[in-house]
This record gives C-alpha cells, sequence and structure tokens, in this order.
C-alpha cells in the first residue's frame, strides 16, 4: 500500500518537477547562449584583429573549456547520485554567476582564459539536470522528455544570441553582465522552488574511481549497446563542435555579417531546434522507433553541414537550419536509448559518462576545427576553401549513422545487463 502510495505521489509531482527543471536549463541557456555571438569577437579583439590567430586561439578556449567539462562532469554526475540532483545543480548556477562577473571585467586575454576555465568546470552540471530527468520520468518517456530538455536548449539559442548580437553591438562586455545576473536569478528560483528527484534510499555513496573519468568511460563497457550508442555520442557532440569554434568567425569571413546578423541567425537556429525536439521528436518516435529516429537525425546533419560549407551566400546558408534541426531527434534518441541500459541509481553516473565523453569531444573538435579553418582562410593560400570544417563535421556524422545501424535496444520492460 505504501509502495502505491508512493508511486502515486511521484506521478503526481512528476509534472510540475519537470517544469522546474525545464526552466532551470532555459535560464541556463540563455545565460550561455548571450555570450556566443560576442566571445569570439572578444578574443579577436585582443588579437589585434588577426582572424586566423584568432580562430586557432578561439579553439584553444573551448578545448580547455572542455577539458574541464571532461574532468568534472563524471564527478559532478557522482556527487549527484551521493548528494541529489539539487545541490549540484544550485552550486552550478551560483558558480556561472560569479564566473561570468570575472569574464566580464576581463582586463587581459589570460583573465578572459581562466574565466573560461572555471565555467567549464560550473557549467559540468547538465549531467544532473539530464539525471533529474531520468529519476521523474518513466523509460518509454524518456525520449520524448529528453526531446522537451532539447526544447529548453532550442529556446535559450532563440533569445540568447539575438539579445548578445543586440547588446554586443554597444558593447562586447554587456552580454557578460546580463549572463551573470540570469546565472545567480537562476540560482534564487532553484533555491525556492526546485525540489529534489532521487529518492534517499536511491543514493549511492561517493567512490572516486567512478569519478575517475578516464575510469567512468569503462561504464560504457558494460553492453555493446552502450558502448556503440556512447561512440555515437561522442560523434555527435564532436561534429557539433563545429558551430561554436568557426562559426561566427566564418559568417563574418565570408558572409560579413557583424554581431547582430549572427545573433538572430543563431536565434533562427534555436526556433528550428525548439520546433523539432519540442514538437516533434515525441510523434517521430512513436512513429519509427528511437534507433529510426536517431539514424534520421543524423543524416539530417550530414545535408545540413553540406549545406553549410558550401553555401556561397548568407542565404542559402540560411536554407539549413531548418534540415539541420532534425539532427536533435538523434541526441534525445541516444540519450532515452542509453538510460535504458543501466539501473536507476545509476542515471548520476551514466549522464556523467554521457558528458565526460562531451568533453573528451570537446578537447578535441574546436581546436581540430579552428585549425581546418584558419588552414583554410590562410591568406598566404592561392585558394580558400572556408567551409572545410563543414565537410569535416559532415564525414564525420556519417561515421556516426554507420554505427548506429548495428544499435540493437532492449525493450523498456527488460532488465539492464549485469555488470
Amino acid at each position: 500500500m505504501q509502495q502505491g502510495q508512493d508511486q502515486q505521489e511521484g506521478a503526481t509531482g512528476r509534472a510540475p518537477a519537470f517544469v522546474f527543471i525545464f526552466i532551470t536549463v532555459l535560464l541556463d541557456m540563455l545565460s550561455i547562449g548571450i555570450i556566443i555571438p560576442v566571445l569570439p569577437k572578444l578574443i579577436l579583439e585582443f588579437m589585434g584583429g588577426a582572424v586566423d590567430n584568432a580562430a586557432e586561439m578561439l579553439g584553444i578556449f573551448m578545448s580547455v573549456w572542455a577539458l574541464m567539462q571532461f574532468i568534472a562532469s563524471p564527478v559532478m554526475g557522482a556527487l549527484s547520485d551521493r548528494f541529489g540532483r539539487r545541490p549540484v545543480v544550485l552550486a552550478s548556477n551560483l558558480g556561472l554567476g560569479v564566473d561570468y562577473l570575472i569574464m566580464a571585467t576581463a582586463p587581459a586575454l589570460w583573465v578572459l582564459f581562466i574565466g573560461r576555465i572555471l565555467a567549464g568546470i560550473f557549467g559540468a552540471t547538465v549531467s544532473a539536470a539530464q539525471a533529474y530527468i531520468a529519476d521523474i520520468t518513466p523509460p518509454e518517456k524518456r525520449a520524448a522528455a529528453f526531446g522537451m530538455l532539447g526544447a529548453a536548449f532550442g529556446m535559450g539559442f532563440v533569445l540568447g544570441p539575438a539579445l548578445g548580437g543586440i547588446l554586443g553591438h554597444y558593447s562586447l562586455r554587456l552580454p557578460f553582465y546580463v549572463a551573470a545576473s540570469m546565472s545567480l536569478a537562476n540560482f534564487l528560483y532553484g533555491f525556492f522552488v526546485l525540489p529534489e528527484s532521487l529518492k534517499t534510499e536511491l543514493r549511492t555513496p561517493f567512490r572516486l574511481r567512478s569519478a575517475n573519468p578516464l575510469a567512468a568511460l569503462k561504464f560504457l563497457g558494460r553492453s555493446g549497446t552502450l558502448m556503440r550508442l556512447g561512440a555515437i555520442n561522442f560523434i555527435l557532440t564532436m561534429s557539433h563542435q563545429v558551430l561554436p569554434a568557426v562559426a561566427v568567425l566564418y559568417m563574418g569571413y565570408r558572409y560579413h555579417w557583424g554581431e547582430r546578423e549572427v545573433g538572430f541567425m543563431l536565434a533562427g537556429v534555436g526556433v528550428a531546434t525548439m520546433v523539432v525536439q519540442g514538437g516533434l521528436v515525441k510523434p517521430m518516435v512513436a512513429f519509427m522507433g528511437e534507433k529510426r529516429a536517431m539514424i534520421l537525425g543524423l543524416v539530417a546533419g550530414i545535408i545540413g553541414f553540406s549545406i553549410y560549407g558550401s553555401a556561397p551566400t548568407g542565404q542559402l546558408f540560411l536554407i539549413g537550419i531548418p534540415i539541420m534541426a532534425f539532427w536533435g531527434a538523434s541526441q534525445a534518441s541516444i540519450s532515452a536509448l542509453m538510460t535504458k541500459e543501466v539501473d536507476p541509481e545509476e542515471q548520476g553516473r551514466l549522464q556523467g559518462v554521457g558528458a565526460s565523453l562531451g568533453g573528451l569531444a570537446g578537447m578535441v573538435g574546436p581546436w581540430s576545427f579552428a585549425w581546418l579553418f584558419a588552414f583554410a582562410v590562410n591568406p598566404a593560400r592561392v585558394t580558400t576553401v572556408p567551409g572545410l570544417p563543414f565537410f569535416a563535421a559532415a564525414c564525420i556524422l556519417l561515421a556516426g549513422a554507420l554505427i548506429g545501424l548495428g544499435v540493437r535496444s532492449r525493450k523498456p520492460d527488460a532488465p539492464p545487463p549485469v555488470a
């Protein structure tokens, strides 16, 4: 009888809890998205206006940020399994708020660099938010729930980059102050209204071996399906790095777009992403299943990146945005498939491993794509191919689609494999 009462209470609290975490993620993405149009330009300013040097430095900035994600994500995931999701999410919001203030007042490039290191550490709690969703959502509904979480990301990138582009037109530092206020407001919001999702009896002790990023990757080896999904997740994240690594500089170089144009374009990307992940992922998964939705998303990414790299004008570049938006179906499906492979008390660890994979991809991807772009636009070269990084990202996604063909998912009610 007690079990039935617990289930009823859980079902009752599920909807408002999801709204809380949705808004929390939305505010996080707003604070991140608002600096996207201006961070490369601020680095360019510190680098004296040299585009190729700024591209290489931006790649270093992003790789170090991802290194911090790689190290901190499994730690945050393990901490959320031990102490709950709520305190980890709140600590992240508070830390990011202080960090954005540091970057807003950075007098030199090295201070901005330290700010990105701290942002990588405090931004490593997306795993706790995803584990929160896994806590409150039954397995068969997780793809749709992760799709809605993706819609929060998309909504943040609708308003964030557009606002950042407008504010950055007046001052490159103003968006950092606004991002700081958003993160601190998010902390206050979560402190008063965000409930805990992980029951006390499901919490597990914190172990350093579980928090070790290299040892955490061995977690994927418990099943062939989990390993394949982890590889695809890595590839997906790796290819995505081309957008923050070179998109702003690419658009300025090839299409002569300024902060406002880039901000509105990124807002368009956010709208398309929000429509697909918030409204189309659920019926897509219901109609074709998670595996096929994953493959379809990867193929859409291949086509979208090919359009981005080959478009000779900004108008043709925009054609790729609605196509590219469908690759969000792959991320939601991968996340849902992976959660079915582990026990409920290991969801935080799983999401930490996933975020750690993202950090590993982020270490390699930004520097690699930035180097490709710097190589492609080097003024010493007779022929320039500015779209080269996007073509490389399309090839990477093709490898992911081929791996995805071999995925064999368990049914939602099947027990997870024994470690």
